[in-house]
């Protein structure tokens, strides 16, 4: 099994690059880790800015979730939440998590809220998720592009393409890793 990553709700947002991500975890390329808490987080988020989504297709994308990462769930991370200091104490949740399942990397769009010297403590870096999928493809760049081909191949109203699903990583600000996946194709 690859090493850990605790994904937060900021990456687990947008549907491609959640997709992307659960498949990478799919892949084996990484642990994959979350909390209720954090999807809590998320789905919260998509009901109050995305009120034309179907509850219950949003529910169902979250159990889903449940069961397309195994092991994905942290637990017993509450206790550490009050000693740990960020800019933003809402998100002390993350960090604990991250903690909790020994995480090596927590995959997030807000790096401003997880400093560097903050999270060296617990031996845990901050990436961004362009960051992270860059590290992906240096790791087994077929892995990537596999999983890049995964959600062309799922998106049926209407198909999709490679070159579809880029696009969209792209606008979630995936821009390195999808000029890296453009030029090795």
């Amino acid at each position: 099994m690859g090493f850990v990553v605790l994904y937060d709700a900021s990456v687990l947002y947008p549907n491609t690059l959640r997709d992307l991500l659960i498949r990478i975890a799919q892949s084996g390329l990484v642990q994959a880790k979350w909390t209720e808490q954090i999807l809590d987080e998320v789905f919260d988020s998509l009901r109050k800015h995305r009120p034309d989504l179907d509850p219950e297709r949003l529910e169902r994308t979250r159990m889903l979730m449940g069961t397309a990462v195994r092991d994905w769930k942290v637990i017993g991370y509450e206790p550490l939440i009050d000693a740990l200091r960020l800019p933003d104490p809402d998100d002390r949740h993350v960090l604990a998590a991250a903690i909790r399942a020994r995480a090596q990397v927590i995959v997030t769009s807000n790096l401003r809220h997880f400093p560097v010297d903050e999270l060296r403590a617990w031996d845990i870096d901050p990436k961004s998720p362009d960051q992270f999928i860059r590290d992906q493809i240096s790791l087994d760049r077929s892995a990537v592009y596999a999983a890049i081909q995964q959600i062309a191949d799922s998106w049926r109203h209407p198909p999709g393409s490679v070159d579809d699903v880029l696009e969209r990583l792209e606008r979630s600000g995936l821009a390195i890793s999808t000029a890296e996946l453009r030029a090795g194709r």
